[in-house]
């Protein structure tokens, strides 16, 4: 089986204006077979997300119009505005909304599902989609509204951003995408207000962000970031945060939409793999976003100098938000307005800058969590998640069912590059359960092909062994494809072991149920609005990769050795004196310095081929 969303590199889809006018001549076409006689052009399968959908259709065939000029378009540009006013503005309070200040202020407010009463919670998101439609349609009316329209919509563009900031708490789900387009819509708004209420929009809108978003950003990975559904980042709507950032730069030119978005792109890199696969995340594991992403990952690749686009992303919304029959659905509209209209282009080539949490050269990538344990590695096509024992989650020495790799102390880490190859050695302190302090040395290195890795702990008793990984899905063209196994060698004997498949809290990956699924099932709240990591966190055992101590280890030290990718032979020799621990392998040589580390106390690596 495939996972389901995760598709093709974001940056391989074709981003030229004669594509983006083949895009909206396809929604052209579509949108005027389904205009209806009252004027909507929503999907007649919509039925939630939908009191922006109609209008985010509009927005594109304005700019449509704008670029081409086709004729048949004012009309249909007319219609479907006056719907969108007559029928999808309310302004007297949804029963069971829970988020209102104010009550009966007869502002004008989207909903999210159109039924009074019915999932009412939805209802402020929905609202800042319809002030981002709204004010894109502002933007394109030109030649297009008459006056009196216009004027209507810029009326209810502003109520919808008296309802968002006064009538209702601010960032009510508490997700950080939604908090930062409602700011980009205040910024957008300003440009068509008077001077006096404009400048009122404009500084209430920065003043929410720096207020209500910075000060509370979450740190991950060493990066403080917006927080998405009360976690530091999410990979479906982290890049659409990005996305937000981006034109919240473009739209005002303040300096610190730019330096965020810097922060959260440098993050995004990072974490990705370097063939495009991520996972994890407040609200969904898995999902991946499309179009919705590809403002944001265009403009920072360009400012970071790396190739965000990599990020595989579900293109099947490649252009624009589809419903199961593939047509057009009118949501997040806003997103492809602005990337057609922003002329950035991708950079596509990896930054050379070593990154803390981030091992990267070729095909082989490494992204590491805050404990500088690998959260994904990457190798031979091949993407391996952390392995759980005993409930413990990760990569590392287990002894008696203790996992050593919560660090109890500072980690170090010293990169090196070398003769074509590319190196990460972490030093970790650790205690186990006999309340021992122990130094763990993982070393991690690439020729771009394959990777090595090596770790070194104090002898241990007994007879430990390396969690080595959870082998999870593989490149299959564009498509991620299931596996439970994986082109993998240890100097010592290396076992594939799997749990009861039967129970929820053990994961077992021979089985058709992805990562996600298996999250949600763990989460203590529904899917939706659950926390699949809090979820998986509840998981006791899973398919593990266990390597035993390698042969020829010194007798001070427990060294395992494990190699991801290749066929060649592997054995490796090891030697240990005052000077170091060496490392010799088929394809290099390394030396790890004494644990006391340099003059710093920072760990030391030598390194040639």
């Amino acid at each position: 089986m495939h996972l389901p969303r995760q598709l093709g590199p974001l940056h391989d889809l074709p981003d030229t204006p004669e594509a983006y006018d083949a895009v909206l001549a396809d929604v052209t076409e579509q949108a005027l077979a389904r205009l209806t006689p009252e004027g909507s052009l929503e999907h007649p399968d919509c039925d939630d997300d939908i009191g922006d959908t109609s209008l985010g259709v509009t927005s594109l065939l304005a700019l449509a119009w704008q670029r081409g000029k086709d004729p048949r378009l004012p009309e249909a540009v007319r219609r479907s505005l006056a719907f969108h006013l007559r029928e999808r503005v309310y302004t007297e309070d949804n029963p069971g909304y829970p988020n209102l200040k104010a009550c009966n202020t007869g502002l004008p407010y989207a909903r999210y599902v159109l039924e009074a009463g019915a999932h009412p919670i939805g209802d402020w998101p929905s609202t800042v989609w319809a002030l981002l439609q709204a004010v894109n349609v502002l933007d394109l009316a030109d030649g297009l509204v008459e006056d009196d329209q216009r004027a209507e919509l810029r009326q209810v563009a502003d109520g919808y951003w008296r309802w968002l900031t006064e009538a209702t708490f601010f960032n009510p789900q508490e997700a950080g995408n939604q908090a930062i387009g409602c700011v980009v819509g205040g910024l957008m708004l300003a440009r068509h207000l008077p001077p006096d209420r404009a400048e009122s929009v404009r500084n209430r809108a920065i003043a929410l962000y720096v207020d209500h978003i910075r000060a509370h950003r979450v740190a991950d990975r060493g990066a403080l970031l917006p927080p998405e559904h009360g976690g530091a980042y999410d990979n479906n709507y982290g890049p659409i945060s990005l996305s937000f950032l981006a034109q919240a730069h473009r739209v005002s030119g303040e300096d610190v939409f730019a330096e965020d978005g810097d922060t959260l792109a440098r993050y995004i890199d990072a974490r990705l793999t370097g063939g495009g696969f991520d996972n994890g995340g407040p609200r969904y594991s898995e999902q991946h976003s499309g179009f919705e992403s590809v403002l944001g990952l265009r403009y920072f690749s360009a400012r970071i100098g790396s190739d965000l686009g990599r990020y595989r992303g579900d293109t099947r919304w490649g252009r624009h938000a589809v419903k199961a029959d593939g047509k057009v659905d009118g949501h997040f509209a806003w997103m492809l307005v602005w990337q057609i209209q922003d002329t950035t282009r991708w950079h596509r080539t990896p930054s050379t800058a070593p990154a803390r949490h981030q091992l990267r050269a070729g095909t082989v990538s490494v992204a590491f969590d805050d404990r500088m344990t690998p959260s994904l590695v990457e190798a031979a096509g091949t993407y391996y998640l952390p392995a759980a024992v005993n409930r413990q989650h990760g990569f590392g020495p287990v002894l008696d069912g203790f996992l050593l790799c919560r660090p109890m102390g500072e980690v170090r880490v010293r990169d090196v590059r070398a003769d074509g190859l590319t190196a990460k050695l972490v030093t970790t302190p650790v205690v186990g359960r006999d309340h021992v302090l122990r130094h763990v040395r993982s070393l991690y290195v690439t020729d771009g092909t394959r990777l090595w890795t090596t770790v070194a702990v104090e002898r241990l008793p007994g007879t430990p062994y390396l969690l080595a990984g959870l082998p999870y899905a593989a490149d299959d063209g564009d498509r991620l494809r299931r596996v439970a196994s994986g082109a993998v060698t240890a100097a010592g004997e290396l076992r594939l072991t799997h749990p009861d498949p039967d129970r929820p809290d053990h994961f077992d990956a021979r089985t058709d149920t992805t990562q996600e699924q298996a999250a949600f099932a763990l989460a203590a709240d529904p899917r939706g609005y659950g926390n699949p990591d809090e979820g998986w966190r509840h998981l006791i055992a899973s398919t593990a990769l266990e390597a035993a101590p390698a042969p020829g280890s010194p007798e001070d030290l427990h060294l395992f050795a494990v190699r991801y990718g290749g066929d060649a032979p592997f054995a490796p020799a090891f030697a240990h004196d005052p000077t170091g621990l060496t490392i010799r392998t088929e394809a290099f040589t390394a030396v790890v310095g004494p644990l006391a580390g340099d003059a710093r106390g920072e760990p030391e690596l030598s390194l040639h081929g």
